[in-house]
């Protein structure tokens, strides 16, 4: 590989800081009727087409290694009523993105005692069997959890990461002058995102606050919310104290929620009269 001159480095070196630093105020989603209002600062280096891009790479990968393992959509009934709930949230996205109902929704179940589901960038959604069993979830409940996890693609927050991971990563690395292709990283980084990395905070509230709304607008009771949050603290054991964590606790998770589940009870009642 062709090493680029001491000075070429030297003079690439403020390129690269200044690459780093270009960050943009952006307000990805409407605020709704539960007032998503907050601005996030996404890198310059990760747009949201190559997030698309990178997230569909990366489910492919999901749903190749799942296949491989026959874990990829082993019960039809299963399936079929997980994408229901979800074909019924997707219409109501455009309270908070005009743009997605549009996205390329592909919505699969992954056969795990993992108790987990996500939505990746661009409309890309996962449940894993142990969270229907081991919660003996409703349907209202598996509205809340999706609506959550559709939450986190609405708002980008795979995008807010991933630019947090990028630039950390780029800054030790020097920037693309040295590493190659930004592109050929993100699909990893979205991985670990989704995967691996908890989200702040303030990401699982605004996630919250959004999926007892998508779930109220779909005609589905978004105090259902309430219920859930409680069967996943039984599940959790000795977690640590809500200061020592990203995550909010479980009592002030279900304080929030029935808050703004009881707030968006008109847009349910609503739908339901439709």
């Amino acid at each position: 590989m062709r090493t680029l001159p001491k000075i070429a480095k030297r003079a690439a070196l403020p390129l690269a800081l200044a690459a780093l630093c270009a960050c943009q105020s952006v307000q990805t989603t409407q605020g709704g009727a539960v007032g998503i209002d907050r601005k996030q600062s996404m890198s310059s280096l990760v747009s949201s087409a190559q997030m698309d891009k990178s997230a569909a790479d990366a489910y492919s990968k999901v749903l190749s290694d799942a296949r491989a393992k026959n874990q990829l959509d082993q019960d039809p009934a299963q399936v079929a009523r997980v994408r229901a709930i979800a074909n019924r949230l997707i219409p109501s996205t455009a309270a908070f993105r005009p743009d997605a109902p549009g996205w390329k929704w592909e919505i699969n179940v992954i056969t795990s005692n993992e108790v987990n589901a996500w939505c990746m960038p661009g409309g890309k959604i996962a449940v894993y069997t142990g969270l229907i069993k081991s919660l003996n979830i409703t349907d209202e409940e598996l509205a809340a959890v999706m609506g959550h996890e559709i939450g986190h693609a609405l708002r980008e927050h795979g995008r807010e990461r991933a630019s947090e991971q990028m630039v950390q990563q780029l800054g030790v690395a020097v920037l693309g002058v040295f590493v190659g292709d930004v592109g050929a990283q993100l699909s990893q980084t979205i991985l670990d995102v989704t995967l691996s990395l908890p989200h702040s905070r303030t990401q699982e509230t605004e996630a919250d606050r959004i999926g007892v709304e998508l779930a109220a607008r779909s005609g589905y009771d978004p105090r259902a919310a309430v219920s859930l949050w409680q069967k996943m603290g039984k599940l959790g054991g000795g977690k640590p104290p809500e200061w020592l964590s990203t995550h909010p606790s479980d009592e002030t998770r279900t304080r929030d929620v029935q808050g703004y589940a009881e707030r968006v009870m008109p847009l349910y009642e609503t739908a339901r009269a439709r």
